[in-house]
């Protein structure tokens, strides 16, 4: 029982301020947004957290597993609500019991290959989401916002590293343009009314896990992402990791992408938060660490970090793939005062802890 592990992980971690300002934390129930829960209230923030289900899991009764840990975790509640960011009249009842001083917009589709397949889907969801957020924020009097963004806004790469004045908007793939578009509808909405503050945060590949191992990267079905996939083929859930193309001009000929941690990420946040006290207007920021990794580096870091070796076979490239991505992040230390701290080791044992003691997540694990 992960329970049983707790006490000596609690001991670790200071306790948790008393609550402050309240931030509205949507799809706060999932991966990035769970991590950023716990941080925040690390902070001494008060979140409050919607989430419909659709990349998270329910725990018992209506809150999410991720909550229900980090509450046990910080010894608090979380008050926490099932909602789709969809239902309008939910959400507008929420605003109405609540005086939030800010809002962290996770919530939305995020699976690349989907969007692709489903971009009708994707459009309705994402940007109808993100309007009834930004109307219903308006409508009461809610000015500051911190937006999930990502590095696809930035489409293929036209230098390295990439910076904040690298063109955007050249997407490959709906899911991308989704993130762009919103960034556009935030930045207008700056521009017209001069409260307005919001910062858009464009992560580059978030992976690792809280130390403790108790919350993590779920993904539900087959992983999208690189390090996910590695994990559960260590752990045994998977036979073998496909390295789609091994004739690029990198290292060892295989993608070079910038990992970050979803710890490192999560404290970016926070800097993002305080940012917005400073009645910034609308700003931009790169998250990530600035150094670029090969999966075959990435696959060495994972057999460390488990003590197994990882199968893999070289598979053709997947159309769309670009040989390098890696951030230039230093604007976000310069105007945020932050900088990513943990290294591929760091994020590779962080990532097998959280693996090795929930080898099926959050569902059905052996620590639930």
């Amino acid at each position: 029982m992960w329970s049983d592990r707790l006490e000596p992980v609690a001991m670790r971690i200071k306790q948790a301020p008393k609550m402050g300002e309240k931030i509205l934390v949507t799809g706060g129930a999932g991966y990035i947004g769970s991590h950023c829960v716990l941080e925040l209230i690390e902070a001494g923030y008060h979140p409050v957290v919607v989430d419909n289900f659709s990349n998270a899991v329910q725990g018992e009764g209506t809150v999410a597993e991720s909550i229900r840990r980090i509450e046990k975790l910080l010894n608090t509640t979380i008050e926490f609500h099932q909602l789709d960011l969809l239902d309008r009249p939910g959400l507008e009842s929420l605003f109405k019991k609540h005086t939030f001083a800010a809002v962290m917009h996770f919530a939305g589709l995020k699976a690349v290959g989907e969007s692709v397949e489903q971009p009708l889907r994707y459009y309705k969801v994402n940007l109808t989401a993100a309007m009834n957020l930004i109307e219903v924020m308006q409508a009461n009097n809610v000015r500051n916002l911190v937006f999930s963004s990502s590095a696809t806004v930035y489409g293929d790469p036209k230098h390295l590293p990439i910076d904040e004045q690298h063109p955007a908007g050249g997407c490959t793939n709906p899911y991308g343009k989704t993130k762009f578009f919103i960034e556009e509808i935030i930045k207008d909405q700056c521009k017209a009314e001069k409260d307005w503050n919001a910062v858009l945060l464009r992560y580059f590949n978030p992976i690792g896990a809280h130390s403790s191992g108790l919350i993590g990267e779920d993904p539900q079905g087959i992983p999208n992402n690189l390090l996910p996939y590695v994990a559960q083929v260590a752990v045994g859930r998977r036979q073998c990791l496909s390295v789609f193309g091994n004739d690029y001009d990198t290292v060892d000929g295989t993608g070079v992408r910038d990992y970050i941690h979803v710890v490192d990420l999560s404290k970016g946040h926070i800097a993002a938060l305080k940012k917005l006290k400073e009645n910034c207007g609308c700003k931009v920021y790169n998250l990530g660490t600035g150094k670029g990794y090969s999966v075959l580096q990435v696959v060495k870091g994972m057999e460390k970090a488990s003590g197994k070796e990882i199968p893999y076979k070289i598979a053709p490239r997947r159309g769309g793939d670009v040989a390098s991505c890696y951030a230039d992040p230093k604007l976000a230390e310069e105007e945020l005062g932050w900088k990513a701290e943990f290294d591929m080791e760091r994020m590779c044992a962080d990532l097998w802890r959280w693996q090795s003691m929930n080898p099926t997540g959050f569902s059905k694990s052996t620590s639930s």
